[in-house]
């Protein structure tokens, strides 16, 4: 927390409009408006959100002869991307990552849609993830996503305050979605954001966020349902706390970077310990320190090096593991895999808090070091 919250929370709490009503989820809507450019809802949860983007590429199926109820998702991701699209019971179809920046592999979507279209089988939508921070290379992506009339939804869950090529995540594709979990850079304890520069879209999902309940005709404000809803809004409490998080945004950026620097110099002379790549033309915010280990250089798996820092009493975790790999989804479609599965085999990831100590990070990088050394056999 920033100490900013209290002022805020306090406010709301006089106000009476602790709910999902009240003047600070406006408020935040516009300063997501004015970040990215587009009309913007909150919403309860970043995998709300996600869920209502899928079911606005929806709305068109219809009128689209040529495409089949599946979404292109990354299968190296956290679950709910994927978990999504199976709420609209829609089918999944897994991606390879690429080893520049471990996003979405644009060479492998573009053979996939060229395939798919000589099938007149195109999906609906492509969701791009932008991992640990950083975004996928979007360009390429979208360049193909447009040739086929594939949809384009961004995941930015793990990277706000990220930049490509100076473009902000989440307004570059058709639908951005934003997370405000506990873990993420900024904070309101949970919470989500859609984004879409189709304002109707933004609309919509409003009108789904509140239970889709319509006007009453009657004018006596009966509860009238046509569609089916989701009890997916925001609280004005939380917006307030989010709000507050998002005026520190840049330095908490800040922060994340100098951790990831710190660990990179730190293990400058040590061989098989690598930090995650880092494209020259995006700004990559670091949400997680990720690093990939080399075990015949390191001396010891990532596997192993996460149980001895655990040991030590050092919380380390594996990068994702591809959701080909998970038991939900192993029956689904997965174009390549292999360099997923090397990331999630070899990848870690480090304490990155934005609060994290200088004294603290001293007390992981020194352990780092020293399973390093026992490792190898040296002092």
């Amino acid at each position: 927390m920033s100490g900013r919250e209290l002022g805020r929370v306090q406010r709301v709490l006089e106000s009476g409009w602790v709910t999902t009503a009240g003047e600070e989820i406006r408020s935040l809507e516009r300063a997501f408006e004015r970040m990215t450019g587009c009309p913007a809802v909150a919403l309860g949860n970043g995998t709300a959100a996600l869920h209502l983007a899928t079911k606005l590429v929806g709305l068109s199926l219809s009128n689209r002869k040529r495409f089949v109820k599946e979404v292109v998702v990354p299968t190296l991701t956290f679950a709910a991307t994927a978990n999504a699209v199976l709420y609209e019971r829609w089918r999944p179809v897994f991606l390879d990552s690429c080893r520049e920046d471990w996003g979405l592999d644009p060479q492998l979507l573009k053979e996939f849609l060229e395939a798919r279209a000589r099938e007149n089988k195109l999906p609906m939508a492509v969701m791009v993830v932008h991992l640990f921070g950083q975004c996928a290379d979007m360009d390429p992506i979208l360049e193909v996503c447009r040739r086929y009339g594939v949809f384009v939804i961004e995941d930015a869950a793990e990277c706000l305050g990220a930049r490509y090529k100076g473009r902000v995540p989440g307004s570059i594709g058709d639908i951005g979605v934003y997370s405000f979990n506990g873990n993420k850079v900024i904070t309101g304890g949970g919470g989500g954001m859609l984004v879409s520069p189709n304002a109707a879209w933004v609309e919509k999902a409003r009108f789904w966020s509140t239970q889709a309940r319509d006007n009453d005709p009657e004018g006596l404000h009966n509860y009238v349902h046509s569609e089916l809803g989701y009890n997916y809004r925001m609280s004005n409490v939380l917006a307030a706390i989010v709000l507050a998080q998002l005026e520190v945004l840049d330095l908490r950026v800040q922060q994340r970077r100098a951790v990831a620097l710190r660990y990179r110099d730190a293990f400058a002379d040590l061989p098989g310990i690598e930090l995650m790549p880092q494209a020259p033309d995006r700004l990559h915010t670091n949400w997680l320190s990720c690093f990939l280990i080399d075990e015949t250089k390191f001396g010891m798996s990532a596997a192993d090096l996460i149980r001895f820092l655990d040991a030590a009493n050092v919380e380390a975790r594996p990068v994702w593991r591809p959701m080909h790999m998970q038991p939900l989804y192993r029956k689904c479609e997965c174009v390549g895999g292999a360099v997923a599965e090397d990331l999630h085999r070899r990848g870690l990831c480090l304490p990155s808090s934005s609060c994290l100590t200088e004294d603290q990070q001293q007390f992981v990088i020194e352990r780092v070091r020293e399973a390093h050394f026992k490792a190898k056999g040296r002092k």
